[in-house]
């Protein structure tokens, strides 16, 4: 199976707003981000490796350091893990906080053939531990969800072995937590819908776009 192209910006992402979810905080984000993963296991999605934050220092702002935390088998659910997180905290800053929390983590891709295969980041995950609300974003950097690849190259097999799982994930997800996303922004490799990644206008020869050049 080739190597899966993964495009530097998103090609479709999704937010849900959840200040009225539950109070902020970096244990009801943790929390927040296992129930979500949970999820997306379910649809082969994201099944978490490891964890990634950003420290920031409230009235100064970020530090511009990163933390990556390896979970080692450790559940998003452990209660032991805000400690962990918190006993990373870098030494110069030590009244610095984790504003949001990647959960990466490696997904199932299929190809037209029907072979499957793990990939790693094959969606990201996000959730906020800011003082300000608890929110989420999940997005997608691949072109295994549309009907054309970067090339603009029609591979509906792929799509029709792919695609649905990333809907009734999202689905789940609102089922989840009780509203639909709001779909994010257009980027030049792709758009969001409510339940899905956005189809573009084929041109007379039945192709997509070619977004390769921006790869």
């Amino acid at each position: 199976m080739p190597t899966l192209p993964r495009a530097p910006r998103e090609r479709a992402a999704w937010f849900w707003d959840l200040y009225d979810f539950h109070a902020p905080g970096l244990e009801p984000a943790l929390s927040l981000a296992a129930r979500l993963s949970e999820v997306l296991d379910r649809h082969a999605l994201l099944a978490p490796v490891r964890l990634e934050y950003l420290w920031t220092v409230s009235g100064v702002g970020s530090t511009g350091i990163r933390t990556t935390l390896d979970l080692a088998g450790t559940p998003l659910g452990d209660p032991a893990l805000p400690d962990r997180v918190r006993g990373s905290r870098p030494v110069a800053h030590p009244t610095a906080h984790v504003t949001n929390v990647s959960v990466l983590g490696t997904g199932t891709r299929i190809d037209a053939e029907g072979h499957s295969r793990g990939e790693y980041r094959l969606v990201d995950l996000t959730v906020s531990a800011a003082p300000t609300g608890l929110s989420a974003e999940l997005s997608v950097h691949h072109d295994i969800w549309g009907r054309y690849d970067f090339w603009g190259r029609p591979h509906p097999e792929v799509q029709q072995r792919n695609a649905p799982r990333l809907t009734a994930a999202l689905r789940d997800l609102t089922a989840l937590l009780g509203a639909p996303p709001e779909p994010g922004e257009p980027t030049y490799f792709g758009m969001a819908t409510v339940d899905g990644v956005a189809e573009p206008e084929a041109d007379e020869n039945g192709w997509g776009p070619d977004v390769s050049g921006w790869l």
